[in-house]
């Protein structure tokens, strides 16, 4: 079960992408701002109660709290959107593999994880075929790729991303789910609020069509709430390292998203790259078993 629910959590995050691109000329504070708000006044009528009853315990755990707040639902796709202005999305792709690498050390070292060799080796092959995809096959073009600013604030939403899942399997199971996304959003709201009014002042106030707006009630919806209650879910059942993996899954199912609504061609190459990540994905979920089997 969490690992079906890591697919739609996949899914509902590279849908994300494909809508983020069609919103794009929004500003990006603007996306992220309004995102959440959507999933603030969403999450109100499910979680207010519980957000209330576990009030003494939102003040008890306030520091790492806040940390998850600011790391997975403030910063995270704001980093995201920022880096978009200034880099491809090629270069988000291809830094994006890394979350699951980064994610799995941290939780080895921090939480004391026990990854096995063969889970290394899982790792290592879903990244290989993430970047495949991403590349299309043309692997050796790592090294051509022109890094700029945008690339350097990625490096932010990798660090956010991976911080969020080590402290959600600390703290989470402390909360309710709902509840806690409740508070959550609106912290991240009264957060960005300063900045999205400069946005404003600087850039003029978006003029918004039907498109941007049913974009960002998607944005709000689904990625900003359901998304995230799924992940939060299966992190506290199978670990932030096996969840994690599954974000190298996010290039093959934005490329299907974009053949099937952007009209896009997939080749044979990004097919086979897709098959390797599929595997090492199920090398590291199901290592530890064929490990223990083998003790």
């Amino acid at each position: 079960m969490p690992y079906f629910l890591l697919i739609l959590v996949v899914i509902m995050f590279s849908g994300n992408i494909i809508i983020g691109k069609a919103i794009n000329d929004l500003p990006p504070y603007t996306i992220a701002f309004l995102r959440l708000v959507v999933a603030f006044i969403v999450l109100l009528p499910i979680g207010l109660r519980s957000a209330r009853q576990y009030k003494e315990t939102f003040f008890t755990y306030k520091k790492p709290f806040l940390i998850m707040t600011l790391t997975g639902i403030t910063f995270f796709n704001t980093f995201i959107y920022a880096s978009l202005q200034f880099t491809t999305s090629t270069n988000v792709s291809v830094l994006e593999t890394i979350i699951p690498v980064v994610t799995v050390i941290l939780s080895a070292y921090i939480l004391k994880e026990k990854i096995y060799k063969i889970q290394w080796l899982g790792v290592f092959v879903s990244l290989l075929g993430a970047m495949w995809v991403v590349m299309d096959g043309n692997i050796y073009q790592l090294a051509a790729i022109e890094w700029n600013i945008g690339d350097a604030i990625m490096i932010g939403a990798i660090a956010t991303w991976a911080i969020y899942s080590i402290f959600v399997k600390q703290y989470m199971p402390l909360f309710p789910n709902y509840g806690a996304l409740l508070v959550m959003s609106g912290l991240s709201v009264l957060v960005l609020l300063p900045v999205v009014i400069l946005e404003w002042i600087i850039l003029g106030v978006p003029v918004f069509d039907t498109g941007n707006i049913a974009g960002i009630f998607y944005l709000g919806v689904f990625p900003s709430f359901l998304a995230i209650s799924m992940y939060n879910t299966a992190v506290d059942k199978v670990g932030a390292s096996k969840s994690s993996i599954f974000l190298n899954l996010l290039p093959v199912f934005t490329m299907t998203g974009a053949s099937v609504w952007l009209g896009e061609d997939v080749t044979l190459t990004q097919v086979g790259g897709a098959i390797t990540v599929i595997a090492g994905v199920i090398v590291t979920t199901q290592g530890d078993r064929l490990s223990r089997r083998r003790i």
